[in-house]
């Protein structure tokens, strides 16, 4: 087994049970019990999982948002196209605020060969557009979250305060036409509130799996989005819904 594939299924074993031993991983992927403590070794640098002595146990509690570094390894190819139906929204010459996240992270990349006006909202966002030819680059104030560096606290929402946009670019922990676009991230969520309020016009951006979850905190109402860019996964009586509201939804 490629070391790429091992680590991904020892990080969904370690995630659907909460913890494994270094004896079950080694049975399950095949691997010597050396080369899976290398791998946890890597995981738990890249903050997928916590060690314990003999074993792994997961970061993700219930209510909690799953480790930036973890989430940046799932549906990549979905992520890209989802980026790349964003960026045929935006035309060339708008200002565009870009939210944290890993398919915000992705539509940063999307964009950065646009003559476009773009504030990212996480450093993860702002180094892959730093140096793009033709792009103008805005950096707000903020505290970056550890992992994530969304950039988050009264600096980050003053930044947002001060401009007018004529697109937000949204990512969400969840999404439904009942419950709106939701996040788990107390602090998060006042960004993106923020994000929103400077903003034209707002896209959200999220995998077909968000279209049936509701996190902790609601962002905005799901009538307040213009459009919605998600997957061709997406949940048929979701995407219906949503519409019903009168937001364009593009599954891509």
């Amino acid at each position: 087994m490629a070391s790429a594939d091992r680590l991904k299924q020892i990080t969904h074993a370690v995630l659907e049970t909460g913890r494994r031993t270094v004896a079950e991983l080694a049975a399950l992927t095949g691997a010597s019990e050396m080369t899976i403590r290398r791998d946890l070794e890597t995981l738990a640098g890249q903050g997928v999982l916590e060690r314990y002595r003999g074993g792994a146990r997961s970061l993700v509690l219930r209510g909690e948002e799953p480790p930036f570094a973890l989430r940046a390894r799932e549906g990549l190819e979905t992520k890209r196209r989802i980026a790349a139906g964003v960026a045929s929204l935006i035309a060339d010459g708008e200002s565009v605020v870009v939210d944290s996240g890993t398919t915000c992270l992705e539509v940063a990349h999307a964009l950065a060969d646009r003559r476009l006006t773009v504030m990212p909202l996480s450093l993860h966002a702002a180094n892959a557009l730093t140096g793009a030819t033709g792009l103008t680059l805005l950096l707000p104030g903020g505290r970056p979250r550890p992992g994530e560096l969304a950039l988050t606290g009264p600096l980050a929402e003053a930044s947002l305060a001060s401009l007018r946009f004529d697109t937000a670019v949204i990512g969400c922990c969840g999404l439904t036409a009942e419950d709106g676009l939701t996040a788990y991230d107390l602090e998060d969520t006042a960004v993106k509130r923020a994000a929103i309020a400077s903003a034209r016009r707002v896209i959200a951006v999220a995998d077909a799996a968000k279209l049936s979850r509701t996190a902790l905190a609601l962002v905005t109402p799901a009538s307040a989005l213009h459009a919605v860019v998600t997957d061709t996964a997406a949940p048929g009586d979701e995407v219906e819904a949503l519409r019903a509201l009168g937001v364009d939804v593009r599954t891509v």
